[in-house]
C-alpha cells in the first residue's frame, strides 16, 4: 500500500477515536461521581481530545487527499467519506446527549463541540466524494524523447 492509503486509514482511526472520546466524556457527565473534591471542567478535556485526535485526523485525511488527487483513489475516497460519516453520526448522537448532562458541568465548549464537528464533517465527506470522481490523467507525450528509437 502507498503512503496515502496508510494516512487515510490513520485518519479513519483517529476520527473513530475522537467520537469515542467525546461520547465517553458525555456519558461520564450524565452521571459523574458524587465526589466533588476534584473540580471537573469539560472544556479542557474537549480541547485535549480535539488536539489529540480530530485535528491530526484532518491533517492525515488532507495529506492523503493531496497525495492521491492527481490520479484518484476509490479506496482513499471511501475511507475519507467513512471518516466524515462517522464523525457526523457520532456528533449527532453526542448532540442528543446534551440535555441529559448535569447542568453545572455544561459550558460553551460542551454545547458547541457537537455542532461544530457536525459542520466540519460535511466538507470531509465532500472532499472524499471529490476524490471518488477524480479520473487518472493520461501521461503527457514527450515529443522530444528519442528513447523509443534506440
Amino acid at each position: 500500500m502507498a503512503l496515502e492509503k496508510y494516512m487515510a486509514i490513520a485518519g479513519l482511526a483517529l476520527s473513530i477515536f475522537f467520537v469515542a472520546e467525546v461520547l465517553t466524556l458525555f456519558n461520564f457527565m450524565i452521571d459523574p461521581a458524587d465526589n466533588d473534591s476534584f473540580g471537573f471542567e469539560a472544556a479542557p478535556k474537549l480541547f485535549q481530545f480535539i488536539s489529540l485526535s480530530i485535528a491530526p485526523a484532518g491533517i492525515m485525511m488532507g495529506v492523503s487527499f493531496f497525495l492521491s488527487k492527481r490520479y484518484g483513489s476509490r479506496f482513499n475516497g471511501m475511507l475519507i467519506i467513512l471518516s466524515g460519516v462517522i464523525v457526523l453520526v457520532g456528533m449527532l448522537y453526542a448532540n442528543t446527549m446534551l440535555e441529559d448532562l448535569k447542568p453545572e458541568l455544561v459550558d460553551f465548549a460542551t454545547e458547541i463541540t457537537p455542532v461544530l464537528f457536525m459542520g466540519v464533517s460535511i466538507p470531509i465527506i465532500i472532499v472524499g466524494a471529490r476524490l471518488l470522481k477524480t479520473r487518472p490523467r493520461n501521461p503527457k507525450k514527450s515529443f522530444l524523447d528519442d528513447s523509443d528509437y534506440s
